[in-house]
């Protein structure tokens, strides 16, 4: 198996609800098959899916997925990018668990969990700098 994620599937109760918030976001829908949103990423892709149908296709009964304890990270290039991105979600119905401050790491970070209870991370790392495409690696890129 390949040290990589091509796609993330985030299950839905309510997908169009769920879709608008991402869409707010200013993200773009790539075309995709009925019954799935897909908006692609640099180098994968998130996907939304109704709850139930993720249930039917794994084979599980809707109430074995749970709440899963799980984040996903956003970096940004500076630290003063931070907490305007946090009220953008905020605006486009997100919760905020934690505002924008300076982790004990030498970072800056806060949270939000997004209509359906899906939690990121919204941060600046000034260890890992983001490629001029966005890409993150952890530490950076460097020379290479």
């Amino acid at each position: 198996m390949d040290q990589r994620i091509s796609l993330i599937t985030l299950g839905a109760r309510d997908i169009a609800a769920l879709a608008a918030f991402y869409d707010a976001l200013g993200w773009q829908r790539t075309p995709s098959p009925d019954g799935v949103i897909a908006y692609d990423l640099i180098g994968q892709t998130l996907g939304l899916y109704p709850l139930d149908k993720l249930a039917e296709d794994i084979g599980v009964p809707l109430t074995d997925l749970g709440y899963g304890a799980s984040t996903f990270a956003h970096n940004l290039p500076s630290k003063d990018d931070v907490a305007p991105l946090l009220a953008r979600a905020e605006a486009a119905g997100a919760k905020i668990l934690k505002p924008a401050q300076d982790v004990f790491w030498g970072g800056h970070h806060g949270y939000f969990a997004d209509p359906e209870g899906h939690i990121w991370e919204v941060a600046h790392n000034p260890f890992s700098p983001l490629r001029d495409d966005g890409a993150f690696r952890w530490l950076g890129y460097g020379d290479s």
